[in-house]
């Protein structure tokens, strides 16, 4: 039989909590009446059972059942790791604005 549970690739915004994730999807598709290009944006929290994920990491996530209140995503696996550590940015831009 089919597995039936949706497959979503996205990028993990937030790695905070303890074996859970924060997970952007986007998603484009042309308006309907004015032939534009709409992006579109959701977050979806996910499991991650080995707290393997970092901020950066794109991911596949797969539909499960009820984890937690918000939490209904599994990560499935690992697609492309982070390049940069997203923290050595922000400390960078904090040196530059506090000269100005």
């Amino acid at each position: 039989m089919r597995d039936r549970r949706r497959l979503l690739s996205g990028v993990v915004v937030s790695d905070k909590m303890d074996k859970t994730v924060v997970v952007q999807v986007e998603r484009s598709f042309r308006h309907p009446l004015y032939g534009k290009v709409v992006r579109r944006r959701k977050k979806y929290m996910a499991h991650d059972e080995g707290n393997e994920c970092r901020v950066g990491d794109l991911v596949e996530i797969r539909e499960s059942r009820p984890l937690s209140r918000r939490k209904r995503w599994v990560v499935e696996r690992i697609v492309k790791r982070a390049t940069e550590l997203p923290e050595v940015e922000a400390t960078v831009e904090l040196e530059e604005n506090s000269g100005a």
